[in-house]
């Protein structure tokens, strides 16, 4: 697209280009393949009659919806062949997205890693309806299903997420609270001390990629996340640094071996206890974590 241009098609897109972004990644949990899809429903933009289109922002989230689709399809086979657990690509993001609440627990990787266990279709339903309220006529659009089935399928949605999340909110000062505590565990090399912060049933989610040494499956309990991280940490061999930071709306840790990025933590807390981990080691999913990336539900 050249950013030279200036008519009608580029400045309407230009300016639903943040929001559309958000769809395809929150579909989808790849900054790269939001990328792409964005340049493919470019494409389809610019070949449209705008005097035909009653509500090009939602026209616009339509396009980019079946694009994210079509995408997610072809990421579910890939994920498939995936070495090892499969996390969402963690995005640098500015302190406005973690003041929008909802957006910012929609966003985090917790919720985006129960997003995965969802069909292609039901994702979709659920990231339009539940992160950017959009009506059942124009998702039924979307998704070429007719409106009841639209509500069916976000209710199906609805109840299996909603099953697998937190079930009170938890303030960004209890997560911070909890990233303090890893902080210091790191500098002292206590991580028994973690104890009093981990949840007996924690659930730690690590993700290499096949490119950087990570649990194939989650490991579960307080003792195992403890042993795993120690050994792992023994293995590296360096000093390994927690930098707090804002990850997808959410306060997180990019963590450093050496000074050099090794990975990023990111948390669920519920009753100011770490119920959750998610570690992302893939190099590729790590290119997003010093420059921020504009992320909006509106």
């Amino acid at each position: 697209m050249d950013d030279h241009v200036s008519d009608p098609a580029t400045e309407v897109f230009v300016a639903h280009r943040d929001l559309l972004f958000t769809v395809a990644y929150e579909m989808l949990g790849s900054a790269a393949d939001a990328e792409d899809v964005l340049q493919e429903a470019w494409l389809r933009w610019v070949r449209v009659d705008l005097a035909q289109v009653r509500d090009q922002r939602a026209y616009l989230v339509r396009i980019t919806t079946r694009q994210a689709l079509n995408r997610l399809r072809t990421l579910k086979r890939r994920k498939e062949a995936y070495v090892g657990s499969w996390l969402p690509e963690p995005l640098l993001t500015a302190p406005d997205v973690a003041e929008d609440v909802e957006l910012s627990e929609n966003l985090s990787l917790a919720l985006m890693f129960i997003l995965e266990t969802l069909s292609p279709t039901e994702r979709a339903v659920f990231v339009l309806r539940e992160v950017f309220d959009i009506g059942y006529d124009d998702i039924a659009a979307a998704i070429d299903k007719t409106p009841a089935a639209a509500r069916q399928i976000s209710y199906r949605a609805r109840r299996h997420v909603d099953a697998r999340r937190p079930r009170t909110p938890v303030s960004p000062e209890e997560t911070r609270a909890a990233l303090s505590s890893f902080q210091r565990a790191l500098a002292t090399g206590d991580l028994r001390g973690l104890l009093d912060v981990l949840a007996p049933d924690v659930v730690f989610v690590s993700d290499g990629g096949g490119l950087r040494l990570a649990a194939l499956q989650p490991v579960v309990g307080a003792d195992k996340v403890l042993r795993y991280m120690a050994g792992s940490i023994d293995k590296a061999g360096g000093i390994l640094t927690g930098e707090l930071t804002t990850v997808n709306g959410n306060p997180g840790l990019i963590l450093r071996l050496d000074g050099v990025v090794d990975g990023v933590l990111a948390f669920r807390v519920e009753s100011a206890r770490v119920t959750g981990l998610y570690y992302v080691r893939n190099p590729e999913k790590l290119t997003r974590v010093e420059s921020e990336t504009p992320l909006t539900s509106r």
